[in-house]
């Protein structure tokens, strides 16, 4: 689809076709800021503990590793609607809790939940974006049972890891991408999976808009928008800190 643009001629419009990330076990790019907690999942069930817990950012792989711990336990997941009548059994199938630190979730049947996998009855894994110390959490009890589980940071540790990200976020968009390209984007970026996820998508769509293929042009321009924007937000943190 095309429209005209005031001062550019034929713009392409970008089309959101959807793309569905690759969670398969031989996907998942192991390295130096994940290697321990891809080592614990494959560990499952020779866990010495009940409870693991995941901690990393946005795009750090925790979504996949919990995919991964599915396929192996059969685990199942659960949700906020759910929980209730998960911790009113007494299975002893593996549980899966994502986003625990962000999603409103039940305290009391949460602390049921982490009392049957630190007795032994059932393995819990639970993923989260923030250090425990900041989740939101009314329950004292609820906190230090957490506090208790054996836990795994994710994070991106070096330029290599950085562009095996990027291969993989494009690859599951299912675009083909110099590695020159990502050679150039990857010592100019900030240093996060979170950034590494917003560039590839960010670049996408530029491509898309221009009917090009991604190229070190496109790459420039994404990392200029982004720059603005990292700019923009620490103007209103600015803001924000002199209007208080």
């Amino acid at each position: 689809m095309t429209m005209l643009h005031p001062d550019h001629g034929p713009r392409q419009l970008p089309l959101d076709l959807g793309h569905e990330p690759s969670h398969a076990e031989d996907d998942f790019l192991v390295g130096a800021g994940n290697a321990m907690a891809h080592a614990r999942i494959l560990a499952w069930p020779h866990w010495p503990d009940g409870v693991t817990l995941l901690i990393g950012p946005t795009a750090s792989g925790k979504s996949h590793l919990a995919r991964i711990f599915c396929e192996r336990s059969q685990a199942v997941v659960v949700t906020p609607a759910s929980i209730a009548q998960i911790a009113s059994e007494s299975g002893q199938e593996a549980l899966l809790v994502e986003d625990v630190d962000r999603l409103d979730y039940d305290e009391h049947h949460l602390f049921h939940l982490l009392n049957q996998a630190m007795r032994g009855s059932r393995t819990l894994l639970l993923t989260a974006r923030e250090e425990v110390a900041r989740w939101p959490l009314r329950t004292d009890d609820v906190r230090s049972r957490v506090r208790r589980a054996a836990v795994f940071r994710l994070e991106v540790s070096d330029d290599i890891e950085l562009s095996q990200m990027f291969v993989k976020l494009f690859g599951d968009r299912q675009i083909k991408v110099d590695p020159k390209v990502i050679g150039y984007v990857v010592p100019r970026m900030e240093r996060s999976s979170e950034e590494a996820a917003t560039l590839v998508e960010l670049m996408d769509k530029l491509a898309l808009a221009k009917g090009s293929a991604i190229t070190r042009t496109i790459a420039s321009e994404a990392l200029a928008l982004r720059q603005q924007a990292h700019g923009l937000d620490r103007q209103q943190d600015w803001d924000a800190e002199t209007d208080e």
